[in-house]
């Protein structure tokens, strides 16, 4: 029978068989290549998150501790103006005291 399909060249095939090889090796050079820009980002997404974890770690060492420094700065503050409590009647007895003494001193004048 007559038949329409033409003979297959060997050598064409030969040659699309070199290409499709040659393909496989550039997709398979791309894919090592994303890969490893891949694992690169990735290194350095979890990077930045551990230092931005340990950045807020330390803001709320420091937060905690400044409340705590607050608190005990406040309580001591009340404790000054506990002790000071007794100064303005003292002051009043010393002002009555150098009174005293200054009528004293006129009189011995």
């Amino acid at each position: 029978g007559g038949s329409s399909i033409p003979a297959i060249d060997p050598g064409a095939l030969q040659d699309v068989v070199a290409l499709a090889g040659q393909v496989a090796a550039q997709v398979d050079e791309l894919l090592r290549n994303v890969h490893c820009g891949l694992q690169a980002l990735t290194a350095l997404s979890v990077g930045c998150i551990q230092t931005y974890r340990d950045g807020v770690e330390s803001l709320g060492e420091a937060a905690d501790l400044s409340i705590r420094a607050m608190y005990a700065l406040v309580a001591r503050c009340e404790e000054l103006d506990r002790a000071m409590q007794p100064v303005p009647a003292l002051a009043k007895r010393i002002r009555d005291m150098k009174g005293t003494l200054e009528r004293l001193e006129g009189l011995c004048k």
